[in-house]
């Protein structure tokens, strides 16, 4: 088969072997697979890559359980081994010994085929479109916060960074009663926001000192934690969803004195993000910049990596 391969910041087309299958997994033809900035970042060296990235997927089951043959699917990226102390505890997602979709130790989606555990595998509701349904896993992503934390109806929340990941997030916060101010640099980005129904403003003007309880930080850059935190009321809360290549410097004085919570957060469950994808009341279409065939792999990532750019998907099998 055919996939993209990343090896020290240089990606290649090439052939090679169909995945195997194990017991308790399903082979996926993939249809269409979606670049994002994780993916960017292990091209600059993020997690020492090497392999085959890509872990926003829609693809057909073509081997495994009949009741998923010839059935549209998408599939949670985390691979446990559903036997330690944090398994037990469904906290698979840190699970010590985990590998992660087309992130660490497993063949990624940007490739004709891909296999998964049966257990990660989600049904694509018929209403959600091929393209649509790559937005499953940064979706998830976004609805997390509401799992980790309370947010009260009315509450004003900042998310810092009006790119992918921080559209997402605007919408699904907002769709929650949450009332969103999305800061971005990007016009473009700002004016999709603004046509949803979401206040905006343009970051790097003044930015409030400490005027939110909640802060999302989604920037993707080195100096985003620390505008998030002095944008923080104390005893207030910082969202980070940043993954940045390299350490990053943070003025820990701030967030110590005024007693503010820095909060990680990650990958999601896929149910509340088809809901939300089905209903309409996240809208991605309009996040799609480009399309390219896999075999034009290294173009879609320059196109991806062009500031201002939002979503750029790969045509894989479908």
């Amino acid at each position: 088969m055919r996939a993209v391969y990343l090896t020290a910041g240089t990606l290649s087309v090439r052939d090679v072997p169909v995945p195997e299958l194990p017991t308790g997994y399903a082979r996926v033809r993939v249809r269409v697979a979606g670049i994002c900035n994780t993916d960017m970042e292990l091209k600059r060296g993020y997690y020492g890559f090497a392999g085959i990235p890509g872990h926003e997927f829609v693809g057909d089951v073509v081997e495994g359980p009949p009741e998923l043959l010839a059935r549209r699917v998408v599939g949670e990226i985390n691979l446990a081994c559903g036997q330690c102390a944090l398994c037990a505890k469904g906290w698979g997602r840190h699970c010590a010994t985990r590998t992660v979709l087309g992130i660490l130790k497993h063949p990624g989606a940007f490739a004709e085929m891909l296999t998964l555990p049966v257990e990660n595998l989600r049904v694509v509701p018929e209403l959600v479109s091929d393209e649509e349904a790559v937005f499953a896993e940064p979706v998830a992503a976004a609805c997390q916060i509401l799992d980790q934390m309370t947010i009260a109806r009315g509450e004003r929340v900042a998310v810092l960074g009006a790119g992918k990941l921080g559209l997402l997030i605007s919408q699904v916060l907002q769709a929650h009663g949450a009332a969103v101010v999305l800061y971005g640099r990007h016009a473009a980005a700002l004016d999709l926001a603004r046509g949803w129904g979401i206040a905006v403003a343009r970051a790097g003007d003044a930015s409030p000192a400490a005027e939110y309880a909640v802060v999302v930080e989604a920037t993707g850059a080195s100096d985003g934690l620390n505008q998030a935190i002095a944008m923080t009321k104390p005893r207030g809360t910082v969202v980070m969803k940043s993954t940045v290549t390299g350490s990053v410097a943070v003025n820990t004085a701030a967030a110590i004195v005024h007693e503010i919570t820095l909060l990680g957060s990650r990958c999601g469950r896929f149910e509340p993000a088809l809901e939300l994808l089905a209903s309409g009341r996240v809208k991605v279409a309009e996040m799609i910049d480009a399309r390219f065939d896999l075999e034009d792999a290294a173009l879609a990532f320059e196109r991806a990596e062009t500031k201002g750019v939002l979503k750029v998907l790969l045509r894989c099998a479908g």
